[in-house]
């Protein structure tokens, strides 16, 4: 029998479940994940990958971020509006010319999460294969 203290709802295949005193999805903390989910969101394609990874060895001014793409000024403004926009990179105006730097150098350390991740991911396949 359940202790009066511990709480009973219904799940959504109608049973009764047992939960326990647990943290909830309340208003702060989502705002606080939904603020985070925006910085990945913006790390989340290989152009602003790339972006990230050459600012963090020198600043670039749009010209030649655009040339290093491979893409139009238009594309890349609109992957460096992102990045900017989520604090990854900050702008500076220069005459007729935008130049850009890493404003958060922290974000690179999502890339040695990210290669982590993938040598995991090899190596349990790897495994997997040779047994």
């Amino acid at each position: 029998m359940p202790h009066a203290r511990d709480r009973l709802e219904l799940t959504t295949l109608g049973h009764l479940a047992k939960l326990p005193n647990m943290r909830r999805l309340d208003g702060d903390t989502k705002r606080r994940l939904e603020a985070q989910a925006q910085v990945v969101k913006a790390l989340a394609h290989p152009t602003r990958l790339f972006l990230v990874e050459e600012l963090s060895t020198k600043e670039y001014c749009v010209c030649e971020l655009t040339e290093m793409v491979g893409a139009d000024m238009s594309t890349v403004s609109k992957h460096l509006s992102m990045l900017r926009a989520a604090g990854i990179v900050q702008s500076e105006k220069r005459g007729q010319q935008v130049f850009y730097r890493l404003q958060m150098p922290c974000a690179l350390e999502f890339f040695s999460c990210a290669s982590a991740v993938l040598i995991g991911n090899a190596t349990e396949s790897l495994e997997a294969v040779a047994d």
